[in-house]
């Protein structure tokens, strides 16, 4: 079971920077894939990107060139730094850990984080 707390969320004006912080209860590469979703305006939820236990990073093209991804491990945490932000960024943003496709519960989510892009 993992537990997933996510901050930092706020408003930003366009080309603003944002900085998200998603703390999981367990190690962060014992999570086979640790992921940020943004909920669209239909209630699905979209990978906007993520990392995986071995270190290999996935982003959606949306946000490729403006958003990072990383992790410390000593801190059981990834972060999603958001630069050069558009009103379509806006959203409700999730941490996702998926704990592979070999275990019975595979995916835990966190309470979300608002995220504003306005001017």
């Amino acid at each position: 079971q993992v537990q997933l707390v996510e901050s930092g969320g706020g408003s930003a004006q366009p080309g603003g920077s944002l900085r998200l912080s998603c703390k999981a209860s367990r190690s962060i590469a014992s999570i086979y894939f640790t992921g940020w979703y943004r909920q669209t305006p239909d209630y699905k939820r979209e990978l906007v990107a993520g990392v995986f236990s071995g270190g290999n990073t996935k982003y959606s093209d949306s946000v490729k060139e403006r958003f990072t991804v990383s992790r410390d491990s000593a801190q059981n945490a990834i972060f999603l730094q958001m630069n050069d932000l558009k009103p379509e960024d806006t959203g409700l943003y999730y941490c996702n850990a998926d704990m592979g496709s070999t275990t019975p519960n595979r995916y835990y989510w966190g309470q979300g984080t608002q995220v504003t892009v306005s001017s």
